[in-house]
């Protein structure tokens, strides 16, 4: 057989053209030989590189990456609920020390949803004044209905207005047996749930169901899974559910929709506190779909509530990565599941109702104006009886140990086929907050109407816009709170910051990015010969990282490679949908790379081009779902994959361990900023066109460049912007070399932007004493690797030609 045609068959194995078993692997093991044997055989090259087995998948490798990191996370998921209790420390000998006991829990919780912002102090008559002031919209039997708005948030800073509720309150006629706030789904309004427009069947109206019993009742108005307003007026409309719009920039923000939603319902609370100074009663919470999410939230971290009904939602949540998106809650499912915030009611009264739920499934569908932007994965649906149960019968212990296990009931008649409030839950609710009749009023009438009813889609704009304006200060403020975070990192030598600068790689790694055990698996090399070129011959390798879990890419090896000799090498990492080949396959000049490996091969580095799992469409954002409510993401196991490739290069008898770089575009610009300097090494890195002002890029709501306005969901890091932007992100590499590529027509950002982030890299450089390990190329071109500039900047920093 003649080298070309030889090529041209282990080629086509490499792509699944052909069975790998046409390789006899043990022949081809016995013909590996050393480096320079490899490049320089009379024979031609190997078809495996010395010191690896024949590698004989077939496929897309890429794909059967990304499928195999979701198996990897649903087992894990499974593993990680399964060893929640060594998070908790339960003392079950009183009520007072379990409180006590399981308050790191809770504080945990308000920050895993974001409830961390302190509430504006209830003043004295706030609603009485509003109640004053108007004969209330509607009156029922023994009760007036009012709209009324109550504060939530203080302004963020001096130039940011606060943030404000909005809703109903049914005022009884009388002293209120109870005080409740009555939480609706989100696609309800909170005149339909007190009866005064339609939209909420009679006897699911469980708001003025209260009322007619003589309880005090706050409506708050929540956001609706509508996409009415999601978008920037003027640049661009989205499908996105509004939750899923508050839920991206907040998440950014350390926030979440679930956050600022219970701080509504607290807010409410404290109005009820206020109120229960001069009368007090108990104070309940009911809520139904998302509303019963809020809250069993709501109760979980604030004791005050002495009561609460979850209708239509509480389950085992191993599944939360197949609901909407803005349920999604960073490493959630590693402390709590429903039973364990359940657990954090304990002893305190909890009904779980089951009931039919909302059928969601998906977002709104997109428009010519509302354009296809949302997360498409998330449905809501009914679930089975087993996955109720189960979760109900987690939770019952906690309350039998505290001596409390009637406080846990479960509603279930006509399971899955009844409104909301049922009989059975009314009664037994109203009884856990003091009621004493036996009997329940008969489902009464809709209040009369004495004004109409406020126009819902204003003020549900008027509450969305709240959210964005408060949001937004935050982001405003972020570089702020970022300085103060960094306070503790010591620039004066480089010493002094790699030892200062070992928490804040440790932080960010395990707490924005999620952090992977260090690879378990030897690295069991596999390759096979894909290339042979002129001036070098390039191989296919995979390695082993975590069970199931594998790391590939394609070497290049210079044929000038001289024996015993070690050269540097770059790692050139494609962006989004990219394949090795896209990179390092001189006969493939795709528009974003131009084979840039191949090029940096012709030119005598080693190169290596990592297959990373960001490819497949939804296919690998759906690793995202799946990770982040164990706390792990995409990067989790990019960082992982690399270690690994690392640990394998460094190896190899050709390449110098200390001159390894990192070359990366668009995605794997990404990568650059958040692989190497967390590993150290790597010994330069170049970000190609990526690098930005990042917490603008993925929050702001003025420019087209935001990642609000496409359907990229896998952007986001919960809290990033308080802790770390592009910028930190390049400073921990210092004081090694590091790189950015721009151009000036690349619509992913804006020069000005890019040039301000940038700024902060060079001055810190500057001040550090290695101004000249920095480098920016802003030349006249879009989104594509330059390769001028940063071919300089190699060959300086990796000494190459030596």
């Amino acid at each position: 057989m003649k080298r070309r045609e030889f090529i041209s068959l282990t080629a086509k194995v490499a792509v699944g053209g052909l069975s790998g078993d046409l390789l006899n692997p043990q022949a081809m093991h016995a013909m590996a030989g050393s480096a320079s044997q490899i490049v320089s055989s009379s024979r031609g090259p190997e078809p495996v590189l010395a010191g690896t087995a024949p590698l004989r998948i077939d496929g897309d490798l890429a794909l059967k990456m990304v499928d195999r990191i979701h198996h990897y996370l649903l087992d894990e998921t499974v593993k990680r609920s399964q060893e929640r209790g060594r998070l908790w420390n339960r003392n079950y000998s009183s009520a007072d020390r379990y409180q006590q006991s399981v308050e790191p829990n809770r504080q945990r919780l308000r920050q895993l949803i974001g409830a961390i912002d302190n509430r504006v102090p209830v003043a004295e008559g706030w609603i009485e004044e509003q109640i004053g002031a108007s004969r209330g919209i509607a009156e029922g039997k023994g009760y007036r209905v009012y709209t009324v708005r109550w504060p939530v948030f203080p302004g963020v800073t001096a130039d940011s207005s606060g943030l404000e509720a909005e809703g109903l309150l049914l005022q009884p006629e009388g002293s209120p047996v109870a005080r409740v706030v009555a939480v609706p789904d989100a696609d309800w309004c909170p005149e339909a749930l007190a009866g005064v427009t339609d939209g909420v069947p009679p006897n699911a109206q469980f708001g003025r169901r209260l009322a007619e019993h003589g309880v005090q009742v706050i409506i708050p108005v929540i956001m609706s899974r509508q996409d009415t307003f999601s978008g920037i007026p003027g640049i661009g409309m989205t499908n996105m559910p509004l939750r899923e719009w508050i839920y991206r920039m907040a998440f950014e923000a350390g926030r979440h929709i679930i956050g600022f939603e219970v701080q509504k319902v607290l807010a409410a609370v404290d109005w009820f506190e206020l109120q229960n100074k001069s009368m007090s009663v108990p104070i309940g919470v009911m809520g139904y779909a998302e509303g019963g999410l809020l809250a069993l939230y709501a109760a979980a971290i604030d004791c005050r509530i002495t009561s609460t009904v979850v209708t239509g939602y509480f389950q085992a949540r191993e599944g939360l990565w197949q609901e909407p998106i803005y349920r999604d809650l960073w490493g959630l499912l590693q402390e709590f599941g429903d039973a364990e915030l359940a657990s954090l009611i304990a002893p305190r009264s909890l009904i779980v109702e089951s009931c039919r739920r909302p059928e969601i499934a998906g977002p709104p569908e997109a428009t010519e104006v509302h354009k296809d932007c949302a997360c498409p994965n998330g449905k809501l649906t009914t679930p089975p009886r087993e996955l109720v149960a189960k979760e109900v019968e987690r939770a019952r212990p906690y309350f039998e140990k505290l001596n409390a296990g009637a406080a846990l009931q479960w509603m279930e008649a006509g399971f899955g086929d009844d409104n909301p409030g049922a009989e059975p839950t009314m009664h037994a609710f109203l009884r856990s907050l003091g009621y004493e009749k036996d009997s329940l009023v008969a489902n009464g009438q809709p209040p009369s109407m004495l004004a109409p009813a406020p126009n819902p889609s204003a003020r549900l704009q008027n509450q969305f816009n709240g959210l964005v304006d408060f949001t937004q200060a935050l982001i405003r403020k972020s570089p702020t709170v970022r300085r103060e975070f960094w306070g503790g990192a010591d620039a004066s030598s480089a010493q002094a910051w790699a030892d200062s600068t070992r928490f804040y790689r440790n932080y960010i790694w395990d707490e924005v990015i999620g952090r992977m055990p260090p690879p378990s698996l030897p690295l069991s090399p596999r390759s096979r010969l894909i290339l042979d070129e002129p001036k070098f011959i390039g191989y296919e390798v995979m390695l082993d990282v975590w069970p199931g879990v594998f790391a590939c890419g394609i070497l290049l090896l210079p044929k000038s490679l001289k024996p015993g000799e070690r050269r540097p090498v770059v790692v050139c990492q494609h962006g989004l949908e990219g394949r090795p080949r896209d990179v390092a396959d001189p006969n493939i000049d795709h528009h974003f790379y131009h084979h840039f490996a191949a090029s940096l091969a012709e030119e005598g580095f080693i190169t290596f081009a990592p297959q990373n799992p960001y490819t497949g469409e939804d296919r690998f954002r759906i690793i995202q779902r799946i990770g982040h409510p164990i706390k792990l993401a995409l990067f989790s196991f990019i960082l992982g994959q690399h270690d690994q490739i690392l640990n394998w290069l460094t190896a190899q008898p050709f390449v110098d361990p200390t001159r390894i770089g990192f070359y990366g575009l668009s995605y794997g610009g990404k990568t650059a900023v958040r692989v190497p300097p967390l590993l150290g090494r790597y010994a330069l890195s170049i970000c190609s066109g990526d690098f930005n002002e990042w917490v603008w890029k993925t929050t702001t709501v003025t420019s087209p460049q935001s990642y609000l306005l496409t359907h990229e969901y896998d952007m986001y890091e919960f809290n990033f912007a308080n802790i770390v932007n592009y910028s930190d992100l390049a400073n921990l590499l210092a004081p090694r070399p590091f790189m950015i590529e721009r151009g000036h027509k690349d619509t992913v950002s804006l020069d000005e932007e890019v040039a301000y982030e940038y700024a902060k890299v060079q001055e810190f450089y500057d001040e550090m004493g290695v101004a000249d390990n920095t480098e920016a190329d802003f030349f006249n071109g879009p989104h594509t690797i330059h390769g001028v500039e940063t071919f300089k900047f190699l060959r300086h920093h990796l000494r190459w030609p030596a």
